[in-house]
């Protein structure tokens, strides 16, 4: 059944938009509860997206309304409904269960002082999916399980207790995960990402930021082309690559492959996986690893080790290949015109 709150919407303006000029209450509180939404269709110009998992009895919709130019305190209740009337399409209905909630402006405003942001917090049943789309504010989702897609020009991404299949776009934001699991693929064109105590098949890309990962379990890819990475208390399988910034890893479990076209490589390694693989073009490698049985390569200007215990092989200043502890585990290091430090924990 086909239900529009659009109707309920212009009527509702005269009621609330007074208290948001003075107090930052919505513009406009509808409650969802016996609507059964299981999917969440937002887009705005410019405005802030939140969708938030909650009891049933708790689901709503908040709309809150700002002026480019601050001026909205001075606007009366019926200034501002005469300007969203005349200058905006605001839709807001649900159809099977499918919420959808879009902010546009009727033309085009080229005066940005006389623009409105429309901004939506939304509280949905924690089985809910997404399709969010912002132009530049920030969106933020937190205890959700569905299927999640967002997307905004240059704003903030936060996500956190969500769990499913998690796809995240910003053209140059910040990204934090936090307490997250399942299939999470987050990109940023240009700002930082910090992903701490989640879990899964994770992938985050920044085209330039740092990445900063801590407490995370499963197959994880982050890459960034010139920030740095640091990562901390990773378990399954890690790749990471950066073009020219430094990776730092302490307290690594599993199989590691990191690299750096130009900027050092710190790792300690507390448990080896399947495979252990470092490389730079021209920093240095230092690496602490579990002294039991591996596959050594090493390449690199000049190789420092401690005593190899068992070791089998071939050894000089820039060149190690062997066995130590009758072998197991391939582990290659290749630091190009770098230095190569190897010690044992």
């Amino acid at each position: 059944m086909k239900k529009y709150f659009f109707s309920f919407l212009l009527t509702a303006f005269c009621m609330v938009i007074n208290a948001q000029s003075k107090t930052g209450k919505p513009y406009l509180t509808k409650s969802l509860s016996g609507q059964s939404v299981n999917n969440v269709m937002v887009e705005t110009a410019g405005g802030n997206i939140t969708v938030e998992g909650v009891a049933d009895a708790e689901t709503r919709l908040e709309i809150y309304v700002s002026a480019s130019n601050n001026r909205l305190n001075a606007l009366s209740a019926e200034e501002i409904r005469k300007k969203v009337n005349e200058d905006y399409d605001l839709n807001i209905s649900v159809t099977d269960n499918r919420l959808t909630a879009t902010a546009k402006s009727k033309e085009k405003i080229h005066d940005w002082k006389r623009s409105l942001t429309f901004s939506f917090k939304i509280y949905v049943q924690q089985n809910a999916g997404t399709d969010l789309t912002t132009s530049g504010g920030n969106i933020q989702l937190k205890n959700l399980t569905g299927t999640e897609n967002f997307t905004t020009s240059g704003g903030n991404l936060v996500v956190e207790n969500v769990g499913g299949k998690i796809k995240g776009i910003t053209s140059g934001g910040n990204i934090n995960l936090l307490n997250s699991k399942d299939d999470i693929d987050l990109t940023t064109s240009g700002g930082n990402i910090t992903a701490d105590n989640s879990s899964g098949d994770i992938s985050i890309t920044t085209s330039g930021g740092t990445l900063k990962l801590q407490g995370l379990n499963g197959k994880i890819h982050g890459s960034t082309s010139g920030g740095n990475i640091d990562g901390e208390g990773i378990h399954g399988e890690f790749v990471a690559s950066t073009s020219g910034g430094n990776i730092v890893l302490d307290n690594m479990y599993g199989s590691v492959d990191a690299a750096t076209s130009g900027g050092n490589i710190h790792a300690t390694i507390k448990e080896l996986g399947k495979y252990l693989t470092l490389s730079n073009s021209s920093g240095n490698i230092d690496v602490q690893v579990p002294n039991k049985g591996m596959d050594l390569k090493l390449s690199a200007n000049k190789i420092k080790t401690e005593t190899l215990n068992n070791f089998i092989g071939e050894k000089d200043d820039d060149e190690l290949a062997g066995t130590i502890n009758g072998g197991g585990i391939p582990v290659k290091i290749n630091a190009g015109s770098g230095k190569i430090s190897l010690s044992f924990n």
